[in-house]
């Protein structure tokens, strides 16, 4: 395929990604419905008992999407505590596994919509999942034979540490180059230089010079500098979510964003590169909870264990969500919504912490 129609052929999918993005619940439900192992006498009350998880994981979507983080760390305390309010009670291990795919098809549909927006750093982000990969693997098949009470203490850790960094992120959206934005008049009188890729929509590009300094503009037209370095930082910090991400279904995201912000990534292209990761490493602990448990002698997780009644709704919602994601984040100040997600999380971390004292005592 030639460079063009390559760029065409781009610049089309971006276009209507939304489309292409919505499909992909259609094709999950419908492969479920007609594929999955469900229960003999599985009818229509057997699938439809779970409807109203679909409003409910919609808006923790919306909200995870709109800060940068993973889905789980909504989804997860919801099921361990309203959950069983209205049902039976889940395993740990189910309760992660739905987070998780949950969480995949979400993230991904919201990264997709930040590709579009030109606000994700592709290099970035593959090196960021490269080093989080084995933790993650490692985290996930931690998961089955971890006891429970020390599962909900680690969540309540986890959570305690995401409430503090999201307390004390600045996640404001003033962070393009706001001097390049008021005038594009160089020192010379001339103009200056900006990318221009005609693979992406509006004025959006990237360019990355000979002294590793990146000029990222999006699709609204504001630009961004900044450079690559500071890996092993990074690195430290993915390796802790990224164990936490399998074993829980989130932290990743909560230690990644910080960690690309204390290394000068300007905001919303953190936020917008911290989809990818945080839906890749999502994908991949999703597949080790479903097929990994026979791997390290814990508990056998097949297909046949997950509850695909609660999935096939959740699934679709979480892939809203993240589409609406961005226009939220453009119509909310984002300290909004982190200050409420922040308190949020340290009140369920008491919760579980007394959870996991109950099964001490």
């Amino acid at each position: 395929m030639s460079d063009t129609s390559y760029t065409r052929v781009q610049k089309s999918f971006l276009k209507y990604q939304h489309v292409f993005v919505l499909i992909a619940p259609v094709l999950f439900v419908t492969s479920v419905y007609f594929a999955a192992p469900t229960p003999a006498d599985a009818g229509l009350d057997y699938w439809l008992e779970f409807w109203w998880l679909l409003p409910v994981f919609m808006l923790g979507a919306t909200i995870v999407n709109t800060v940068g983080i993973s889905g789980s760390a909504l989804f997860v305390p919801f099921l361990i505590f309203i959950f069983p309010l209205f049902a039976q009670p889940l395993t740990p291990q189910t309760i992660v596994k739905v987070g998780l795919i949950s969480e995949a098809f979400g993230l991904s549909s919201s990264a997709v919509a930040f590709v579009q927006y030109g606000l994700v750093d592709r290099r970035l982000a593959l090196s960021l999942v490269a080093g989080a990969v084995p933790f993650v693997v490692g985290g996930a098949l931690l998961s089955f034979v971890i006891p429970e009470v020390l599962f909900h203490s680690l969540l309540g850790v986890a959570l305690l540490a995401a409430s503090y960094l999201l307390f004390t992120a600045d996640l404001g959206h003033g962070d393009h180059d706001e001097s390049a934005a008021d005038s594009t008049t160089a020192a010379d009188g001339g103009t200056v230089d900006l990318p221009d890729d005609p693979g992406k929509l509006g004025p959006a590009g990237v360019r990355t010079d000979d002294d590793g300094t990146v000029t990222r503009v999006d699709r609204s037209g504001d630009d961004y500098s900044y450079t690559r370095s500071g890996y092993l930082r990074r690195f430290g910090n993915y390796s802790i979510g990224g164990t936490f991400q399998g074993l829980a279904g989130f932290g990743v995201g909560e230690l990644g964003i910080v960690s690309m912000l204390g290394t000068k990534v300007p905001v919303r292209v953190a936020i917008g590169t911290n989809h990818i990761v945080v839906a890749l490493t999502a994908i991949l602990a999703s597949l080790v909870h479903v097929f990994g448990g026979g791997l390290v002698g814990g508990h056998s997780l097949s297909l046949a264990t997950t509850p695909w009644n609660m999935v096939v709704f959740t699934v679709p919602a979480t892939v809203v969500g993240g589409q609406i994601a961005p226009y939220v984040s453009n119509a909310l100040e984002t300290d909004t919504i982190k200050n409420f997600v922040g308190g949020l999380f340290a009140v369920i971390s008491v919760a579980l912490f007394l959870m996991a004292l109950g099964g001490v005592l």
